[in-house]
């Protein structure tokens, strides 16, 4: 918990435009003490809290690392609450690029972001690979449980917020689709340098997101905390990495009931680092 509260006090304290010595003076404190707090040297003083929350404009909750149960982040959490499953039960085509490039024949860790209803990690872990997945919906959360009961294996499911969850074990593989739109500009950045350093040797990450293009209209569903993405935006965060594949494409959706399109940046970038 101190890492966590640690990294969102300096997160929070950044989207404010606060620097250590204004949010020290707020507080009454010396700013050693604050860089302590997001150094995880020392916490705050549980009666600190409340100001800490409100200078910063956001919940206590959320500074500790949890998710509101109450606080509707995606438009999807009532969707997820049918018996149908939104997206279909069919995986992802990347799913199987991940089949070829790195087949489960040793134990292979491998971290969903942002599962949904769960039909991308339930089809890892019916094919071996060791799958931990997480999202922010609870509904999602659920269907995810209850897709890998019924198919007969085990995914570690959680919940959690892209923007405030960070990397502290190791995985071979990362996987996420549909997700990297709701990460903002300026955490984008801290947040792949997190899933690059907590990738092993060889290991690959697999990632799409929606990038914006002047000739195709906006998506009609509303989605109040989706950010802009623009080409080639993604695979600069990997310059330093193999890239396996950098494909862009636009491709017809009904998703909501409403035909339109996307574009769309894939990317599978392999962590090598020897020289060998």
């Amino acid at each position: 918990m101190k890492e966590t509260l640690a990294r969102n006090i300096a997160i929070y304290r950044k989207e404010k435009g606060l620097t250590q010595e204004e949010l020290a003076q707020i507080l009454g404190l010396s700013f050693q003490a604050v860089s302590k707090w997001e150094n995880a040297q020392s916490m705050p003083d549980i009666a600190l809290l409340p100001e800490l929350s409100r200078t910063l404009e956001v919940s206590i909750d959320k500074l500790l690392g949890y998710t509101a149960q109450d606080k509707r982040i995606t438009i999807y959490e009532e969707e997820y609450k049918t018996q149908d499953y939104y997206w279909g039960t069919e995986p992802n085509d990347a799913c199987y690029q991940v089949l070829q490039l790195m087949p489960p024949t040793k134990r292979l860790r491998l971290l969903d972001i942002g599962c949904g209803e769960g039909k991308d990690a339930v089809f890892f872990a019916r094919n071996g690979y060791e799958v931990s997945a997480f999202d922010v919906s609870d509904a999602g959360i659920e269907k995810t449980r209850s897709l890998a009961e019924k198919t007969g294996v085990h995914v570690h499911v959680f919940k959690a917020d892209i923007l405030d969850y960070r990397l502290d074990t190791h995985y071979d593989i990362i996987f996420s689709s549909g997700v990297l739109h709701y990460i903002k500009p300026e955490y984008r950045k801290e947040i792949f340098d997190n899933y690059k350093q907590f990738t092993n040797e060889n290991g690959i990450h697999v990632f799409n997101v929606f990038v914006n293009k002047p000739f195709i209209a906006p998506p009609p569903e509303k989605e109040p905390n989706a950010y802009k993405w623009y080409s080639g935006e993604l695979l600069t965060h990997y310059h330093d990495w193999l890239m396996k594949d950098s494909s862009e494409i636009v491709f017809d959706c009904n998703s909501s009931g409403i035909p339109h399109k996307h574009a769309m940046t894939n990317m599978i970038a392999q962590k090598i680092t020897s020289f060998s």
